[in-house]
């Protein structure tokens, strides 16, 4: 997405609301250029980076049967947040691997990480054309600054190994006891200086999400 606007101008719920079920604290993003691996430097940097959305738990410390509410309710966020990532990317055309994750603070359960994966992983599909691969996902109970790793693969097709990558998130603050961190990731390109064979990227089919 390169229509002049700012990440700011993408966010469309000002004081971080999203209803009921959805209330975010904070926005936390991460974006790293990678020059080169102790190999030859690439012909232009490889960027991965990722978005988190530091948000209220509403099923903290009390079990609830149904959960789907949330899965819904999410989906909002997951499509704000897909555009602000893409718009750090530098716009859709460019990303070409995806992932995403949750982390939840000690007074939820890691089923509530799991209301995540309709609404982060579907949103960037959307957004991604084609994206026919499965996105990667990861998700843990954790306390504040806890790091996760959020795995990462080619969007069309998940046998390309140069995608075989993560990204770790962390946050000094959160997830406080009763917060969740929604997270989306995404890169430009295969590893650099990547030479694990395999299917390469030129060769992918990209109609079954495998190959």
């Amino acid at each position: 997405m390169d229509d002049g606007r700012s990440i700011t101008d993408i966010q469309p719920h000002a004081a971080g609301n999203f209803g009921p079920l959805v209330k975010v604290r904070k926005f936390v993003t991460h974006v790293e250029e990678i020059l080169h691996d102790f190999g030859p430097t690439a012909d232009r940097p490889w960027v991965k980076g990722f978005i988190a959305a530091v948000c209220a738990n509403p099923y903290a410390g009390r079990y609830q049967e149904d959960l789907m509410p949330m899965m819904d309710a999410l989906k909002p966020l997951g499509a704000a947040m897909s555009e602000r990532l893409i718009a750090t990317m530098g716009g859709a055309d460019k990303v070409t691997g995806y992932g995403k994750s949750a982390l939840v603070g000690e007074n939820g359960e890691l089923e509530h990480a799991a209301m995540w994966h309709v609404p982060g992983g579907y949103a960037m599909r959307e957004l991604i054309q084609p994206s026919k691969a499965i996105v990667p996902s990861s998700m843990k109970v954790a306390g504040p600054g806890r790091p996760v790793d959020i795995p990462l693969g080619h969007v069309n097709a998940a046998y390309v190994r140069s995608y075989f990558d993560s990204i770790e998130c962390s946050i000094p603050d959160a997830p406080r006891a009763d917060e969740i961190v929604w997270i989306l990731a995404m890169m430009t390109g295969p590893r650099i200086n990547n030479r694990a064979g395999g299917l390469q990227e030129e060769d992918v089919i990209g109609e079954d999400g495998n190959r």
